[in-house]
C-alpha cells in the first residue's frame, strides 16, 4: 500500500507526528494528497485553482517547524490572499485577480508548517449557503453528488469529507463554516469575533460578522490550528479575549456539568423532522454524559433582525464589488455578476450611511440581549440547519426574481447567523446521519470568548460517538 492510501484518513495532527518522527516526508504527503485530488476532483469539483508546483517546491525545501509541518492544506478562494495566486471570489468579475501579498492568516498558516496545494470553490462573494458559482460550476457533496455541500466553504468541506486533505481553510459570515460542516459530516468551529486576524487588507469585515478558521475531521485539529493562527495582528481594531491556556489543552479536559439549553425552533422557522430529531438526540447524549439539559428557545426578534441583517449583507456586497473594482481597475457591469449578486449590489447602493449605522446599532442591541439570555447557560444547542442537505439548484434565482436565492436561504439557515451578529463562538458537531445517509449537524453556541467550553464538550462527544471514521461514497 502506498503513501497516498496509508495517510488518506489520518488527521493533520497524526500526519505532523509522522513527519516529526521521519516516518514520512512532506513531499510524500503532498504527492499523496495530489493523487487523491486528481482522482476525486473531476466528480466533486472541490478544487478550482491547483497550486501543485508551489506545494512541491515548498515540500522539498526547508519548511517552518510548526505544529503541522508538512501537512497538505487547501485555502478557500475567498479573503485568504496568497501572493501571486488567483483569488476569484467565485466571480467572473475577479476571475483574473492576482493579489500581490499574503493575508496575515496565510502567513500564520505557512508558519504552522502547512503546505498549500490549491484554492477551493465558493459561491460568488460567499453569498449563498451552497457552492454553485456560475463561473466554476457546483461542488458536489461526497455523501450524495446531487446534494449541496452547503456554503460558502463548500469546496473546502467536500475536500476534507472526501479525504483529499485532513483540514482546509474556511470562513463564516452567516454560517459558512458550520453550514458545509453539517452538510458534509465534519467538525466546524466558528471562533469568537476577532479571534483570527483579517488583515492586512481589512481590519473588520461587515461590522464583525465574518470570522476565519477551518473545517476539520477531528476536534484536536481544529483546536491546534486555532492555537497556531489566533491572536491580534498589529493595528487590529479589536480582538477577542485571550484564552486561559492553549485551545488544544481543552481537548480531553473535563467539561464539568454544563448547563445546556436546547431547541429545534427559531422564530419564524421550524426545523425538518430529521434536524429536530438530531437535536433531541444530541440533547439526550449530553444528558447521558451528565450535563444539565433544558428545552428552551432563544428569544430573538426575527422580524426586526431580518431587515437589519439584510442592510449589512447587501451593503457588504456593494463594498466588496467596489473594493474589487478599485483593486482590478475594472468597471462594474451587471454582465460579469450573477443576477442575485448584482441585485444585492444595487440594493446596497440604496442604503445611506445612516441606514447602515442604524442597522449596526440595532444588531448590537440584540447582541446585548442575547448575552443576557446566555448568562443562564453554558451552551445553547440548536440544529445547524433547518433541513438536510438540499438538492443542487435549490437556491438558483429565476430571471424574474433575482433575490429568490437569498430568500430561500433564510429558511435553510435560520440558526447560524445570530452567532455572526453577536460574535459568539459556535460549532457544528456531526453526530447524526438520516435514513438517506446524509449528515445532520448539531449546533452548539457558547458565550463570547469561550471556545474552551466548546472544545471540551466536542472532545467528549467525539469520544462518546466517534464520527471521523465514517466514509462518504465519494471518497479516497
Amino acid at each position: 500500500m502506498g503513501i497516498a492510501e496509508d495517510t488518506a484518513w489520518l488527521d493533520a495532527t497524526a500526519l505532523a507526528e509522522l513527519v516529526r518522527n521521519k516516518e514520512v516526508n512532506p513531499a510524500e504527503l503532498v504527492e499523496g494528497a495530489i493523487a487523491r485530488i486528481e482522482r476525486l476532483n473531476p466528480e466533486l469539483n472541490a478544487l478550482i485553482t491547483p497550486m501543485y508546483d508551489l506545494a512541491r517546491e515548498a515540500a522539498a525545501g526547508e519548511l517552518p517547524q510548526g505544529p503541522f509541518t508538512g501537512v497538505p492544506f487547501l485555502l478557500k478562494d475567498l479573503m485568504a490572499a496568497y501572493n501571486g495566486v488567483r483569488m476569484a471570489w467565485g466571480s467572473a468579475f475577479t476571475r483574473d485577480y492576482f493579489p500581490d501579498y499574503d493575508s496575515e492568516l496565510v502567513v500564520r498558516l505557512k508558519r504552522a508548517g502547512l503546505v498549500v496545494l490549491g484554492k477551493t470553490n465558493t459561491p460568488e462573494f460567499g453569498i449563498l449557503p451552497t457552492t454553485e458559482p456560475h463561473l466554476f460550476g457546483p461542488t458536489r457533496n461526497p455523501w450524495d453528488s446531487e446534494r449541496t455541500t452547503g456554503g460558502s466553504s463548500g469546496g473546502s468541506a467536500a475536500a476534507v469529507a472526501s479525504g483529499m486533505v485532513p483540514m482546509a481553510h474556511a470562513n463564516d459570515g452567516g454560517g459558512s463554516i458550520r453550514i458545509p460542516s453539517s452538510c458534509c459530516g465534519l467538525f466546524g468551529l466558528k471562533p469568537t469575533r476577532a479571534r483570527n486576524p483579517l488583515g492586512p487588507s481589512i481590519g473588520d469585515a461587515i461590522s464583525g460578522l465574518v470570522a476565519e478558521h477551518a473545517v476539520t475531521r477531528t476536534v484536536r485539529d481544529s483546536a491546534a490550528l486555532l492555537d497556531a493562527t489566533s491572536g491580534p495582528d498589529l493595528g487590529d481594531p479589536y480582538w477577542a479575549p485571550p484564552p486561559a491556556r492553549p485551545f488544544l489543552a481543552e481537548v480531553g479536559a473535563d467539561p464539568g456539568k454544563l448547563r445546556i439549553a436546547y431547541t429545534s425552533e427559531a422564530q419564524g422557522a421550524v426545523a425538518h423532522e430529521d434536524c429536530a430529531k438530531a437535536v433531541e438526540d444530541a440533547a439526550g447524549l449530553c444528558a447521558g454524559l451528565g450535563h444539565e439539559v433544558e428545552e428552551k428557545m432563544l428569544d430573538v426578534d426575527v422580524e426586526a433582525l431580518t431587515p437589519m441583517f439584510m442592510t449589512l449583507w447587501s451593503v457588504a456586497q456593494t463594498w466588496t464589488a467596489d473594493g474589487m473594482a478599485l483593486a482590478t481597475g475594472k468597471t462594474l457591469t451587471p454582465d460579469e455578476f450573477e443576477p442575485l449578486t448584482w441585485a444585492l449590489i444595487e440594493m446596497g447602493r440604496g442604503f445611506s450611511a445612516s441606514d447602515y449605522l442604524m442597522a449596526v446599532t440595532g444588531l448590537q442591541g440584540m447582541t446585548r440581549d442575547v448575552a443576557r439570555q446566555m448568562a443562564a447557560y453554558d451552551l445553547w444547542l440548536t440544529p445547524t440547519l433547518a433541513e438536510p442537505p438540499v438538492p443542487l439548484g435549490t437556491f438558483e434565482s429565476p430571471p424574474d426574481n433575482p433575490l429568490y436565492g437569498i430568500i430561500r436561504a433564510a429558511g435553510f439557515v435560520p440558526f447560524t447567523p445570530i452567532c455572526n451578529i453577536t460574535g459568539l463562538p459556535a460549532m457544528n458537531v456531526p453526530l447524526c446521519w438520516n435514513a438517506e445517509g446524509l449528515p445532520i449537524g448539531a449546533h452548539f453556541i457558547a458565550r463570547f470568548g469561550d471556545e474552551a467550553t466548546l472544545f471540551r464538550l466536542a472532545a467528549q462527544l467525539e469520544e462518546a460517538r466517534p464520527w471521523s471514521d465514517r466514509r462518504p461514497p465519494l471518497s479516497a
